[in-house]
């Protein structure tokens, strides 16, 4: 069975680390290959071929750099459908879904490609006599990510396109659940001009994690994950003076008016919740009906539409599947056990997904579309994030009510508001404790050119991703003010500088 290595130095480079992950189809539950879990040395080694190429590549003007993203993205354009067939194998998720998440990522390789304007910074003349003053964005030095299985393309890009536009080199550490995706972006960063060292790959665990937290070589670390990863991400490589942006868990509720279009309602849930079987960090988990008519009504039509959903493979169906299976066996019975949970707590349980089977696919790590109703905070399904095809309904009588459910939570990524009132989104948009809103827009992620981050314990580290905030994390603002003075200065001053 073949065995996934490193990518350092823009060559493929064999683990000699004697361990090694199986990586699976999600669809089948059959294994496709295994992937290194390198040595504390070989992630050094990959640190190493990024710092020499750091003072070459950090040199190279903004718009050279940005012709090479320029290339990386017609390139990812022309193989789009052979990267969207390589997540659909190893994830799962249908292959539209993949496509989707591959031009998400693309848009922030679009961004990217407009880092000459990006790095301007800011100029003042005569802030005092004679005296200017202008700032410089210059490169952290040696970045690293770590990104998580659920989007192996989309998340990556969201990290080490700006990061290498900004000068900087990195080392990515993708999820050995799924790791081929990046792999192939690293590939194809190569044909576009990248020069050797500046993006390398590490495959690995927690012991190649703990040396990309640590290892003083590093100026800054990105994660994508669940909280108590990115609390001791944050705490770790803190800890070793880097700077830090550490994503972290959600539960995104979305607040059901009773002016809401009710055909829009459910057509935008359906998708919120069960796209991708949940896997998604701006899944909408929680539905929160103001009013016990809202409420009533949603069941009766979510279980209409529930009734209509192609679950199956992500590939090879007559007609593609609405919704694949979950990443590995492993999580497929984590999300049971949720289920198991709402149960036990009390919650209705409307629809249940536990016993799914997809015809000719009896071994792959499905779990069917899933429903609760009268779901209480306190339950370990509302209370923690699932990652899994799971709606659990809520019931309050007011608005305020559920602003207050979602202010309480612990997570703050993402929320959305379905009304026809232009008052209450507004209101709700001010008042809400969240990062990323929707109004009527059931998964409000940003654009490439906005930044990506939620509140709370779902982010930790003061900056977002991608867009202008990402720029910053990537970059050291160097403020210069100068004179030029027509002759010798008279005397010392010894008294604080002001501009006169």
């Amino acid at each position: 069975m073949k065995t996934l290595g490193n990518y350092i130095n823009c060559e493929h480079v064999a683990s000699q680390s004697g361990r090694t992950a199986t990586v699976y189809n999600p669809a089948t539950g059959e294994p496709s290959m295994q992937v290194a879990l390198s040595s504390a040395d070989e992630t050094r080694a990959a640190i190493a071929s990024a710092e020499e190429a750091l003072q070459g590549w950090s040199k190279v003007s903004p718009l050279n750099r940005a012709r090479v993203m320029f290339k990386f993205k017609a390139l990812i354009e022309e193989h789009a459908d052979e990267i969207a067939a390589m997540i659909t194998a190893e994830h799962g998720k249908v292959f539209s879904d993949a496509k989707g998440e591959l031009t998400r990522g693309l848009e922030v390789v679009e961004f990217a490609c407009g880092i000459p304007h990006l790095l301007k910074g800011e100029h003042s003349l005569n802030v005092g006599r004679g005296v200017d003053s202008y700032s410089k964005m210059q490169p952290v030095g040696v970045c690293a990510g770590i990104s998580p299985f659920n989007f192996p393309a989309m998340v990556p890009m969201w990290m080490f396109p700006v990061a290498i536009a900004c000068g900087n080199t990195f080392v990515m550490k993708p999820s050995e659940k799924d790791p081929s995706t990046t792999y192939r972006l690293a590939e194809l960063l190569a044909e576009a001009g990248l020069p050797k060292g500046v993006f390398n790959i590490v495959n690995g665990d927690k012991e190649a994690v703990d040396v990309l937290l640590t290892d003083p070589r590093v100026g800054a670390v990105s994660f994508v994950g669940s909280t108590p990863i990115a609390e001791y991400i944050y705490q770790t490589a803190s800890e070793h003076g880097k700077r830090v942006q550490a994503l972290g868990g959600a539960k995104n509720h979305m607040v059901i008016m009773p002016d809401a279009d009710p055909e829009q309602v459910v057509h935008s849930l359906m998708g919120a919740a069960y796209g991708s079987a949940g896997e998604r960090c701006m899944a909408i988990s929680v539905a929160v009906c103001v009013g016990d008519e809202v409420a009533d009504n949603l069941i009766h039509r979510l279980g209409e539409e529930i009734a209509t959903m192609r679950v199956g493979p992500g590939v090879g169906l007559p007609e593609e599947a609405h919704m694949g299976p979950l990443i590995t066996k492993e999580h497929a019975a984590k999300v049971k056990g949720y289920i198991d949970s709402g149960v036990e707590d009390g919650a209705t349980l409307v629809i249940d997904g536990r016993e799914f089977v997809a015809e000719g696919h009896e071994n792959g790590y499905f779990v069917g579309p899933t429903l609760f109703d009268k779901v209480r905070p306190g339950m370990r399904i509302y209370d923690e994030e699932i990652f899994g095809p799971v709606l659990s309904v809520v019931r309050v009588d007011t608005y305020s009510d559920a602003v207050k459910l979602i202010n309480d939570h612990e997570y703050g990524n993402g929320t959305a508001i379905f009304t026809r009132d232009g008052d209450s989104a507004r209101q709700f948009c001010e008042e809400i404790q969240v990062g990323m809103v929707g109004v009527n827009v059931p998964i409000p992620v940003p654009m490439a050119f906005h930044s990506f981050g939620g509140w709370k314990r779902s982010l930790f580290g003061p900056l977002h991703m991608h867009g202008p905030d990402g720029v910053r994390f990537y970059t050291k603002m160097k403020t210069i003010t100068a004179r030029w003075p027509t002759g010798l200065r008279a005397g010392a001053e010894f008294s604080m500088p002001t501009m006169k």
